[in-house]
Parts: structure tokens; C-alpha cells; sequence
């Protein structure tokens, strides 16, 4: 899990510290959603993992956080299930602003990371809240 004040790794495998996302949050969130379902890959995403990695202010902002869950034990679950209980379990109070969550089984994962940016982004970008793939 991501300790708190700990560094994120990054999906190419370098760490960079991260001072301002709310690491306790986010490791408590992942231990959420891992107590009801395991996890695979938790990704973040979103502008404001955008702003710690340097983009522009002058850019479309989307939305300020992605969370991309992805589980086998997602398989049997309908999409909007999972996606509403960990919509719910994410605490926006203590973020600081809302998430749109996608949660998916590693197929359904191979095949959004393909067609919805969003996803992709996060996919190429964003920050692992795993440890073993940090």
C-alpha cells in the first residue's frame, strides 16, 4: 500500500515524489475497494496528476481525478455495480475534489485503455497506488 509521505512510482517504473496528493486518503481509499473486491492495478490520474507532472495551465483540465481499478474478481459484478461502490467509497472531502472511477476486468481494461482517452492517459500517465507496480 502507498504510505504515507512515501513516493508514488510511476508506470515507467521511476518514482516521483508526490507532495501534493493526500497519500493516507489514497491508501485507505485502495484498502476500500481491495477489501471488497482485490486488486490487480490501481491507477490516478486526472489534472491534478497532470499539474504535479508539469502540464500547462493553458490545457483542458478534464476531470481532477481518474481512478482506473482493475480486478479479476470484477467478472460477474455489472459494471455499473462496481463502478457506483467504488464511486462511493471515494471520499472527494478528503481529495479534495470528485473522481470519475472506471473499475474493470483486465479484458475490459485492455480494451478502454484503446478507445477512451481518459483511461489511456491515466494508463501512460498516471500514478500506480500499488506497490507492486510502482
Amino acid at each position: 500500500m502507498l504510505a504515507a509521505g512515501s513516493a508514488v512510482g510511476h508506470n515507467d517504473g521511476w518514482v516521483t515524489p508526490v507532495e501534493e496528493l493526500n497519500h493516507r486518503e489514497l491508501e485507505r481509499y485502495v484498502r476500500r475497494v481491495s477489501d471488497r473486491w482485490p486488486l490487480d492495478r490501481a491507477v490516478l490520474g486526472g489534472a491534478r496528476v497532470a499539474d504535479i507532472r508539469g502540464a500547462g495551465a493553458q490545457r483542458e483540465r478534464g476531470p481532477e481525478y481518474v481512478i482506473v481499478l482493475v480486478s479479476e474478481h470484477f467478472d460477474g459484478v455489472p459494471w455499473l455495480e462496481r463502478v457506483y461502490v467504488t464511486g462511493t467509497l471515494w471520499d472527494a472531502y478528503e481529495m479534495g475534489a470528485p473522481a470519475d472511477v472506471h473499475a474493470y476486468t483486465p479484458a475490459e481494461f485492455e480494451r478502454r485503455r484503446e478507445n477512451l482517452p481518459a483511461v489511456h492517459d491515466a494508463d501512460e500517465w498516471g500514478l500506480e497506488l500499488l506497490p507492486e507496480h510502482a
